[in-house]
């Protein structure tokens, strides 16, 4: 992008040399300051770096173990409660 703006600055330089006018204060003179500042404020966007934007970070879930749900184990003849693993 700033090779673009290089490239427009030179040719707008280059073609202000080729065709030199007179310069004259009675007519024209706000349409060509008008001119210079909108051509100055679009190089001026063309040469300026561009806006990164960053996405938002992306966190893991939050992990916990605790004890699951009570069920009857006929082997050992016992109520067993076993660890799960529980995330938001």
């Amino acid at each position: 992008m700033k090779r673009l703006g290089i490239a427009c600055s030179a040719a707008a330089v280059a073609i202000a040399c080729l065709a030199p006018k007179q310069a004259m204060a009675g007519d024209g003179f706000a349409a060509g300051l008008f001119g210079g500042l909108a051509a100055g404020t679009l190089l001026g966007v063309a040469v300026s770096s561009p806006r990164v934007y960053y996405a938002e970070p992306i966190y893991p879930p939050t992990c916990y173990w605790t004890r699951g749900r009570p069920f009857w184990d006929g082997y050992r003849g016992i109520w067993v409660r076993p660890r799960i693993q529980v995330c938001d």
